[in-house]
Parts: C-alpha cells; sequence; structure tokens
C-alpha cells in the first residue's frame, strides 16, 4: 500500500535514487564524432561544462544530490588508437574522479557507450561495419579492467534504440545517415557487442549487475492517418530494439514523453503550433505525459520479469517549478508501480546539472543545478533541494 502520510510518497530504504551526467555532455570534447557538431540552438559542440576542470565541486555536488551516480568515461580521450592502451593521464585523472565519488560514500553505475564514439573508431565504419565490433569489446574490457573496483552496476549502451533511430533513420546524430537497412545492421552490431561484454563483465564480476537502458517512449495516434506511423514506430523502437539485447540482469528504462503522430509527429520541437493548438501539456521538447513512465515500467515487467531501474528521467524546462511538478507526478507512478507488485529496483533523475544536450544544445535545461554558458557556474536550483530529500531520505512531499 502506497503511503500518503502527511500528503507524502516514502519509498523502500532499499529504493536507489541517484542523478546521471554523459562524459561528452559535461567534459570538453576530444577527438570524438560530435566535435564540432552544430547544435539546433546554434552552439558548437566543444566546450561543455568544463567537469574535466571542476572535479572537486562536481563530486560535492553529485554527493549532495544522491547516494547513487550513473556516468560515463570518454572512450576517445582513453583510447587513441585501435586496440591501444589507455592513455596514462586519462587514466589518471578518471581515478581520481573515481576515488573521490568512492570516498564520499557515492555508488556508481557505469555506462560503458553512451552516444560518441572516437573519430578513429568512425572513419572505420563505426557501428555499420560488423568487424568494429571487436574493436569496442577491446575497449570495454580494458575499462573493466581498469577501473571495475568502483563500480557496483554496469550499463553497457545507453539507448540503443534511440542512438540507432537518430543516427541512421532522422539523421540527427552522427553520422547523419537516413537509410532505415543500414539502422537494422547497426543496432544488432550494438547488440552482439552488448552479448559479447556482458558475458565478460560476468566473468569479472559475477555478482555485479549488467544491463541496458533502453529509451520507452508511449507512440499514440491522433487521429485515423496516425494509426499506422505510431504502429510502425512502437513495434520497432518498443519491441524489436528492446528484443535483442537477451542478456539482462535488470531492464534500464529511461522515460521523458509521448509523441502522438498525425501522421506526421506531434513534439514542441518540431510542431510547437500544434502542441499549443491541441492544449496538450509539454515541455520544452515533447508533450509531458507522466502516465506514459508507469504504462511502460507495467509492459516490460510484463514481458521480461526482470527487475527495472529508471536509468533516466527528468524534465526539460528552464521553470524549476514545473520540474518540482514533474518529479513528485514521476514519483506518484513508481510508487504505484511498486505496490502492484513490481521489481522497480531504483531511479536516476536526469540530470545532475545542465549541459550539452547532444543535437539541442546546452540552452535545452534538464539539470538540478545550473550551469553557465560563459563562466560555467553551477548554481544550484530549488529541485536539487527535494530531490536532495527524496535521495536520502526516500520521501517526497506531494
Amino acid at each position: 500500500m502506497a503511503i500518503f502520510a502527511e500528503m507524502k510518497i516514502t519509498f523502500p530504504s532499499a529504493f536507489d535514487f541517484g542523478t546521471s551526467t554523459a562524459s561528452y555532455q559535461i567534459e570538453t570534447a576530444f577527438e570524438h564524432d560530435w566535435l564540432g557538431a552544430k547544435s539546433r540552438d546554434g552552439h558548437t559542440f566543444a566546450r561543455t561544462t568544463d567537469h574535466e576542470l571542476r572535479y572537486e565541486e562536481d563530486i560535492k555536488i553529485i554527493t549532495s544530490l544522491a547516494p547513487n551516480y550513473r556516468m560515463s568515461l570518454m572512450w576517445s580521450k582513453l583510447q587513441r588508437e585501435p586496440y591501444a592502451s589507455f592513455d596514462t593521464l586519462a587514466v589518471q585523472q578518471y581515478h581520481a574522479l573515481l576515488q573521490g565519488l568512492r570516498s564520499n560514500g557515492v555508488r556508481i553505475m557505469m555506462v560503458i557507450h553512451h552516444f560518441a564514439n572516437p573519430q578513429w573508431f568512425s572513419k572505420s565504419g563505426g557501428w555499420e561495419n560488423e568487424k568494429n565490433i571487436p574493436l569496442w569489446c577491446d575497449y570495454a574490457r580494458k575499462l573493466v579492467d581498469e577501473f571495475g573496483e568502483y563500480v557496483m552496476t554496469w550499463n553497457t549502451f545507453n539507448e540503443p534504440n534511440l542512438y540507432t533511430s537518430l543516427g541512421w533513420i532522422a539523421g540527427e546524430f552522427p553520422p547523419y545517415s537516413k537509410n532505415v537497412f543500414v539502422a537494422y545492421k547497426v543496432i544488432r552490431n550494438i547488440a552482439e557487442a552488448h552479448r559479447q561484454i556482458y558475458a565478460y563483465i560476468k566473468e569479472k564480476h559475477p555478482k555485479k549487475p549488467v544491463g541496458i537502458s533502453h529509451n520507452c517512449t508511449v507512440f499514440a495516434a491522433h487521429n485515423h492517418l496516425g494509426y499506422l506511423p505510431a504502429l510502425v514506430f512502437d513495434w520497432y523502437f518498443m519491441e524489436y530494439t528492446a528484443g535483442l539485447f537477451k542478456d539482462l540482469d535488470f531492464f534500464g528504462m529511461s522515460y521523458y514523453a509521448r509523441v502522438a503522430f498525425d501522421p506526421y509527429p506531434i513534439t514542441f520541437m518540431e510542431t510547437p503550433h500544434k502542441i499549443k493548438a491541441l492544449e496538450k501539456k509539454h515541455d520544452d521538447m515533447w508533450e509531458y505525459y507522466p502516465e506514459g513512465l508507469g504504462e511502460n515500467i507495467r509492459r516490460y515487467w510484463s514481458k521480461l520479469k526482470i527487475p527495472i531501474i529508471i536509468t533516466e528521467n527528468g524534465i526539460c524546462t528552464a521553470d524549476d517549478e514545473i520540474r518540482v511538478a514533474a518529479l513528485r507526478d514521476y514519483m506518484k507512478e513508481i510508487r504505484q508501480c511498486l505496490d502492484e507488485g513490481i521489481d522497480v529496483r531504483g531511479y536516476y533523475h536526469w540530470s545532475a546539472w545542465d549541459n550539452f544536450e547532444w543535437s539541442l544544445g546546452p540552452t535545452y535545461q534538464f539539470g538540478l543545478y545550473g550551469c553557465d554558458l560563459e563562466t560555467k557556474e553551477r548554481t544550484r536550483k530549488g529541485s536539487a533541494d527535494v530531490f536532495s530529500r527524496l535521495a536520502y531520505q526516500k520521501e517526497i512531499e506531494i
């Protein structure tokens, strides 16, 4: 039974709360395939939030927000060419970061691949080339060997369904392709890479959970013309791609939105006039539909019956009061799923601080802390206080 005493929701003591970042979005770009990309808001992907210059400050921020942290390390910085040993200075820097987090009691979920690749990997065909699977697996094995002592949970790939859809169907991510047949090849290559490194991690660290993070979206028909597009997107994005990943100790879910079709997708980014005309709730990117989190938790629980972790969730807005309200809405959904007996193990908020949101740019804000576009100064938002209480005391007022 949900506990709403004194108008608050509480969570079990074993439920894990954390925040999320990706190294590529918070560190200065280094020889990866996003370097120099122009974003929707006009910025260039290069300098992001100066994380590599602010470890001490950022460790304090991360620790203040939650006892768990989902993160990644920059492949292009660690491994400068195929099969190379890791760069000594990069290794030293990342050890310092991870040791600092550990000394503050922060438990790490490590993402091995989060949307970006070294330029040398991309130039050899990237994920389109089946022969490149061993290149990534070599990096992943070295990563596990070098930094595995710090990691509690492994997340091999972040949102492979979204990554392949935006990189090889929509043409918004590198390599900016629009070829659905190549997209099928890419997602299958990624699934095979996951299979191989899953086995390696379980051999080295048999008690540490290994999973993926799957981007979950609710696709719906706005009218009869939208029925078929919604059905096709749902099949590829939610069924086919998820089904390729068989070896999982947990199913990681990210969730942000519902996308309706008329027959074209209706989003605030592309069709703000439609969102407004339909009077749909929205953030700065999509239709806001918190019920979809619960719907997707139930969907994959009924299919997989393995533990579920919300590896990313948040809202894109500069209005922090909306962020706090969204946090409450999402916690209601998770609490209800727990009450139904679904094994949801944790929740990671995206993101710890505002960062460079890939093809969108740094003005698209998800953070519990702000980050000044010029000085990179971090500023704590009110949502950070709400989330910190939730993460450490396992309760949130509603």
